[in-house]
């Protein structure tokens, strides 16, 4: 299926959004995640399916002063 991730269209396997992390390389990492605007908490990317079209935005954070 096809969604946008950080403004750039990319080919993803249908799933959860936790499996998308996966397969995009963040498995595991802390990172904050958005699904067309909307905040998605780390414990319910499980239970959040994605689907065509959608805008993904994946969100590490940053150490500074």
């Amino acid at each position: 299926m096809k969604i946008n991730v950080n403004g750039e269209g990319r080919e993803v396997a249908p799933g959860t959004l936790d499996k998308v992390l996966d397969e995009l390389g963040y498995g595991g990492a802390r990172v904050a995640t958005a699904i067309n605007e909307t905040f998605v908490p780390t414990a319910a990317r499980g239970q959040t399916e994605l689907s065509d079209g959608d805008r993904l935005e994946i969100v590490a954070p940053r150490q500074g002063g």
